[in-house]
C-alpha cells in the first residue's frame, strides 16, 4: 500500500482529504496527523477566549473510510530527503505522498516578552487557556488585545458585548483593519467607541512584561494580555531547508507542490500564495492540490495552467448582531454582514458533518 500523509486538519487538510475520498484508488492509504481528535472552525476561536460559544459547537469529526487513519500527535520533523515524518513520542513514518497544512502561530516581532506575557487564540487549546484567564477576571478588569485585524478586533467586540471588562485594543498602524475600506474602518471605529472600547493607535510596543505593556516606553498596566499582531508559519515548516518567501512561506509550483518534489504539497497558512491567509483560501487551494491527485491516479495529464483560486469575500463580527465585510469590492457594515457570516458558517458546518454521514 502507498502512503499519502496529510500534516494538519484544518481547513486545507480537512478539505483535500474529504475531496479525495471518493476517488482513492485500492492501494492507498491516506494518514491524517494532527494534535487533537477533531477539525475545529478556526475563524471562531476568539468566541471561544471569549466565552461565548463552547468548543464543542465548534468541533467536527475527520471524515471515515476504510482507507483513512487519524493518528492524534505533534510533529516534530519532516525529513525531505528519505521521505519521513518524525513525532513526539512516536517512531518516525514514511511516505509517498505528503500534504504539510501545519497552519500559522503568532509572530512576535521579537517584541521582548511577548511570546511569555502574553496569551493566544492561534490554537483550541490556547483559545480554551485565555477563556480561563478571561473567565477569571473580576468585574471592571483591564484586557489588552494588541493587533487591530480581523481577529484582534472581533475578540475585542465579542469581549466588550458580552463582558464587563475594560478592554484596549493596541494597533501599531493609524487605524485598525487597515486593509478593509474607509466606510468599514469608520464603522468599526463607531462601535467601539459607543462600547467604550479604548483604541490606541500608532502604538509602538517593545517589550511586554506580566501584566505590563510597554507601549512607546510607557508602563501600563492589564489585568490580561492577548497578543493578536501577526502570524508565522508553524515552526516545522520555518525549520524546512526549502526556498521561502519574505514572510516564510514555501514557495510552490503552479500545481502547489515543491518545485523539485512533486510528491510533497503545501497549503493553507505555510504556502506562498497571491493572497493573505486564510480559511477560503486554504479551502480554495487544496480543492486544487485534490484535482491534481486525483488526475495523478487516473493517469489524465496535468493542466498546464491552474485557475486562479476564487475568494468570495472577508467577514467579521462585530458581537452577535452586527458585523462588517468586504463582498465582491462591496463594503458591508451592520446587521447584514453578521447574517451573511453566520449563514456561512452553519453552511460549512453542515457541509463538513455529512461528510460523515
Amino acid at each position: 500500500m502507498k502512503k499519502l500523509i496529510i500534516l494538519g486538519g484544518g481547513y486545507g487538510g480537512m478539505r483535500v482529504l474529504s475531496s479525495i475520498i471518493p476517488h482513492l484508488p485500492y492501494n492507498f492509504m491516506v494518514i491524517l496527523i494532527d494534535k487533537v481528535p477533531f477539525h475545529f472552525l478556526k475563524t471562531e476561536y476568539y468566541a471561544l477566549a471569549a466565552g461565548t460559544v463552547l468548543d464543542k459547537t465548534l468541533q467536527i469529526p475527520f471524515p471515515k473510510h476504510p482507507q483513512v487513519s487519524i493518528i492524534q500527535a505533534e510533529v516534530e520533523k519532516i525529513d525531505l530527503e528519505n521521505n519521513k515524518v518524525w513525532l513526539a513520542g512516536r517512531n518516525p513514518i514514511d511516505y509517498d505522498d505528503l500534504i504539510i497544512g501545519l497552519g500559522c502561530e503568532d509572530n512576535y516581532h521579537q517584541v521582548e516578552g511577548a511570546k511569555d506575557n502574553t496569551h493566544s487564540i492561534q490554537s483550541i487549546n490556547k483559545s480554551k487557556r485565555t477563556h480561563k484567564q478571561l473567565h477569571s477576571l473580576s468585574q471592571g478588569a483591564k484586557v489588552a488585545i494588541i493587533g487591530g485585524g480581523l481577529s484582534g478586533v472581533e475578540l475585542a467586540a465579542e469581549l466588550a458585548e458580552s463582558s464587563s471588562l475594560q478592554i484596549t485594543l493596541l494597533d501599531r498602524g493609524n487605524t485598525i483593519l487597515s486593509s478593509y475600506p474607509k466606510k468599514v474602518r469608520n464603522y468599526v471605529e463607531r462601535w467601539f467607541t459607543d462600547r467604550k472600547v479604548n483604541l490606541i493607535k500608532n502604538s509602538n510596543i517593545t517589550c511586554i512584561k506580566k501584566n505590563t505593556v510597554y507601549n512607546h516606553g510607557i508602563p501600563q498596566h492589564y489585568d490580561c494580555i492577548v497578543w493578536t499582531a501577526g502570524i508565522q508559519p508553524n515552526k516545522v515548516v520555518r525549520e524546512l531547508d526549502v526556498e521561502k518567501d519574505k514572510k516564510g512561506r514555501i514557495l510552490l509550483s503552479k500545481h502547489h507542490h515543491l518545485p523539485n518534489n512533486e510528491h510533497v504539497f503545501v497549503v493553507g497558512d505555510c504556502a506562498s500564495l497571491p493572497h493573505p491567509p486564510s480559511a477560503q483560501l486554504a479551502e480554495g487551494q487544496a480543492e486544487q492540490i485534490a484535482f491534481v491527485l486525483i488526475s495523478r491516479w487516473q493517469g489524465k495529464v496535468l493542466p498546464d495552467y491552474m485557475p486562479p483560486i476564487k475568494l468570495k469575500g472577508v467577514l467579521g463580527s462585530l458581537g452577535k448582531k452586527a458585523g462588517f465585510g468586504l463582498i465582491a469590492k462591496t463594503a458591508l457594515t451592520g446587521r447584514i454582514p453578521r447574517l451573511i457570516k453566520h449563514g456561512v458558517l452553519w453552511k460549512d458546518k453542515n457541509n463538513k458533518n455529512k461528510i460523515n454521514d
